[in-house]
């Protein structure tokens, strides 16, 4: 085997046999449920455990992201909206109608992801309304969290699935 097979190999997009998709996949869900609305969850643990300045630094970074997640959804979100759903169609028709496996992988990693942008979006919102209260604010990203790691739980499931069904199929294995 030579140098050039190697890295061949090491970039295959074959997705669902190459390991590393599978690497990137757990790094994507891993990040997704740590940093809620860009708040990391453990900032949010110290301010409920310890209180004083960690909470104010909650509430301070809370309070920047929420409006600027804001502010991105109401100066650019109908386009964002648009570009996201062209994205996912072209990958759906890529994927599962002309069988292309790299955008098969693309699609079920950023559909998921989609729909955690949208809880964030709609978490952000709440706050606004809610205001800066620490103990409800902690809450509120809590469930969003929980929200972000049932879907994560799920994607990797299905994707799990749909990577032996094509492994399986393809003989990729045997």
């Amino acid at each position: 085997m030579n140098w050039y097979t190697s890295i061949l190999e090491m970039i295959d997009l074959r997705s669902f046999s190459n390991l590393w998709f599978w690497i990137a996949l757990a790094v994507v869900w891993s990040s997704a449920s740590h940093w809620v609305l860009g708040v990391p969850f453990d900032m949010i643990q110290r301010a409920r455990n310890d209180g004083g300045q960690a909470t104010a630094d909650f509430i301070d970074i809370t309070r920047v992201n929420v409006n600027r997640l804001l502010y991105i959804g109401r100066v650019s979100g109908l386009w964002t909206i648009g570009f996201t759903c062209f994205a996912l169609t072209a990958l759906v028709i890529l994927g599962f109608w002309y069988d292309v496996e790299f955008a098969q992988a693309l699609f079920l990693l950023g559909f998921p992801l989609s729909l955690v942008g949208l809880i964030n979006l709609s978490t952000a919102r709440l706050i606004e309304g809610e205001g800066y209260e620490a103990e409800r604010l902690a809450k509120r990203l809590t469930r969003a969290r929980l929200y972000t790691q049932f879907i994560g739980m799920v994607s990797i499931f299905v994707t799990a699935l749909w990577g032996m069904y094509q492994n399986l199929s393809l003989g990729v294995l045997g």
